[in-house]
C-alpha cells in the first residue's frame, strides 16, 4: 500500500478536527431531547463521506433515527465491501465523574478523551479516512458502501426493517465493522464471534398485599425467599445451567481454534486484582476467556422487593422481581431459549406462589469462520501493520444487528476493531488512544487490497 503512512502524517491534524466535529454533536439516541442532534450528526456524516470521495451519500429515514448511506462504485464486476458503523452514543451520566467535558474532545497523554471517542465515532471515522486515502491516491481496488445508523446503543430497533426494505441497495460481498476491541496495542486480535442475548423480567407473587412479618411470617410464603431459591437452582455445583436442553445446540469449537484463542495473553492474578475478587468462578472445565467467549451464561442483572428504605420495616412482601439475562453462543436460537426459559421458570415455581415471566429482548450469537476471504483479508492486513498475526477472539458481548445482517442480507461480517478494554466505553472518561486511531486508518486499506485479491483468486 503506497504512501499510507505519509498520508496520515500529512493529514493527521485535519483528521482529528473532523472527528471532533462529529464528537461535539451530543447524539444520544436514548434521550428524546437529542432528537435534533441525531439528524445533525447524520448530516455531518453525509458531508464527510462526500468529501472523502463517495459518488453519492444521503441521509435516509427509518422508523426512528435516520441512517446514512453512501457508496463508491468503481466497477460492478469487482467485489463490494459494506462498511457499518453507528453515530449514536451512550448517555454521559454521572457527569460529575468526568475529568473533561464529554462532548468537548481533548487530546491528552496520547489519548482522545470524549464520549464517542472510541464507541463508535472514532472507530467508524477511521474508515472514512482510510477510504479517502484510497480514493485520492487512486488505489481503491473494490466497490465500497457505507451504512451508519443512529440506534445501535438502543438495540438498532429501526435498522432491521431498514435492511429488509433496502436489500438490493445494500448488496455486498462482506460487511466490515470496527466496533469491537483488540487485546492490546502490541497484541492485535480479530473478534471472530459475539454472544447472543436473552433478557427477561420475572415476578413472583404471594399474598394480595404486604403483610406483618410477625403475624404472618412462617405461615405465608415470602416471594423474595422463593425467588432467591428459584434463581439459585438455575445453576448446579459445577456452574452448569440446569434448564433441560439449554446446551443442546451449543456449538463446540474445534481444538485448533481453541488453541489459537488460548494464545491470547491473560494474567489471571492481574485480572483478579483489577476486579478485587478472591477468585474467578464459572462453568467447570473452561478457562476464564472461554467462559466469556465460547460458552453461554445466565445471570441476574437486578433483584428487588419488600422494604429497602432507611431503617427497618417488619414487612412480609407480597411480590418480588428480578431481571435475568443469558448470553448465548453459536447455534443457540434466542426464540428457542426464550420459550425454554419461560416454561422452566414457570413450572419450577411452587404452587403457593404465582410467577409471571415477561420477555424483554433478545439476539442471536454470531460467528465468523476463520477460513473465509473476509477474515483472511483482515488477518493479513493486521499482520502487515502490526508485524504479528492477530489472535481470533470470541467476545462476551453482543451486537444484535450483526446477526441481522446475516439473516436479512445474507452477508457475513468481519469485526476488525481497534479499541482497547481500557477505553471506558459507556462509562465516564471514555477515551481512544491516538495510536489505535491512526493504526486503524493505516490498516484498513490493506483489508481492501487483500480482500479484492482473495476474491479474484476464487
Amino acid at each position: 500500500m503506497k504512501d499510507v503512512k505519509q498520508y496520515i502524517e500529512a493529514n493527521k491534524d485535519r483528521f482529528l478536527e473532523e472527528l471532533f466535529a462529529l464528537i461535539r454533536i451530543p447524539s444520544i439516541s436514548s434521550e428524546s431531547a437529542h432528537k435534533g442532534d441525531m439528524l445533525r450528526c447524520a448530516e455531518q456524516w453525509q458531508a464527510f463521506l462526500l468529501e472523502a470521495g463517495a459518488d453519492h451519500a444521503e441521509v435516509m429515514p427509518t422508523k426512528g433515527n435516520p441512517a446514512v448511506y453512501g457508496y463508491k462504485m468503481i466497477d460492478p464486476a469487482k467485489p463490494t465491501v459494506l462498511v457499518y458503523g453507528h453515530y449514536d452514543v451512550m448517555p454521559v451520566a454521572p457527569l460529575e465523574e468526568w475529568n473533561t467535558e464529554p462532548f468537548e474532545p481533548v487530546v491528552k497523554d496520547g489519548y482522545i478523551w470524549a464520549r464517542g471517542a472510541d464507541d463508535d465515532k472514532g472507530q467508524s471515522f477511521m474508515h472514512a479516512k482510510a477510504f479517502e486515502f484510497m480514493v485520492r491516491t487512486g488505489q481503491l481496488p473494490c466497490n465500497v458502501k457505507f451504512l451508519l445508523e443512529g440506534e445501535e446503543e438502543i438495540g438498532s430497533v429501526s435498522l432491521f426493517d431498514f435492511l429488509a426494505e433496502h436489500k438490493e441497495m445494500l448488496k455486498a460481498d462482506i460487511i466490515l465493522v470496527s466496533d469491537t476491541s483488540m487485546i492490546a496495542q502490541d497484541t492485535p486480535s480479530i473478534t471472530s464471534g459475539l454472544r447472543g442475548l436473552g433478557y427477561w423480567e420475572v415476578e413472583v407473587k404471594s399474598a394480595n398485599r404486604d403483610l406483618h412479618s410477625g403475624i404472618y411470617g412462617g405461615a405465608v410464603a415470602n416471594p423474595i425467599n422463593v425467588l432467591c431459591k428459584m434463581i439459585a437452582d438455575l445453576h448446579d455445583e459445577n456452574g452448569h445451567i440446569t434448564i433441560p436442553g439449554f446446551y443442546d445446540d451449543v456449538l463446540v469449537i474445534s481444538d485448533e481454534e481453541r488453541a489459537l484463542m488460548a494464545q491470547a495473553p491473560f494474567d489471571i492474578e492481574k485480572y483478579k486484582k483489577d476486579l478485587n475478587i478472591k477468585d474467578v468462578h464459572g462453568e467447570k472445565g473452561f478457562s476464564t476467556n472461554e467462559r466469556t467467549g465460547i460458552r453461554p451464561c445466565l445471570d441476574v442483572c437486578g433483584i428487588w422487593g419488600g422494604y429497602t428504605g432507611e431503617g427497618s420495616k417488619t414487612v412480609l412482601p407480597s411480590v418480588a422481581h428480578a431481571k435475568i439475562s443469558t448470553r448465548l453462543v453459536a447455534n443457540q436460537e434466542y426464540e428457542k431459549i426464550d420459550k425454554m426459559f419461560i416454561d422452566y421458570f414457570t413450572k419450577a415455581a411452587p404452587d403457593y406462589v404465582t410467577v409471571k415471566v415477561t420477555p424483554c429482548h433478545g439476539a442471536a450469537a454470531y460467528v465468523s469462520p476463520l477460513e473465509i476471504a473476509g477474515y483472511k483479508a483482515a488477518e493479513q492486513a493486521m499482520t502487515t501493520t502490526f508485524g504479528k498475526r492477530p489472535i481470533p477472539t470470541r467476545s462476551g458481548g453482543s451486537i444484535g444487528i450483526i446477526t441481522g445482517f446475516e439473516r436479512i442480507l445474507g452477508i457475513k461480517s468481519i469485526l476488525m476493531g481497534f479499541g482497547l478494554g481500557s477505553d471506558a466505553i459507556h462509562a465516564p472518561n471514555e477515551n481512544y488512544p491516538l495510536f489505535n486511531f491512526f493504526k486503524g486508518i493505516e490498516t484498513i486499506p490493506y483489508f481492501y487490497e487483500n480482500f479484492a485479491r482473495l476474491m479474484s483468486e476464487k
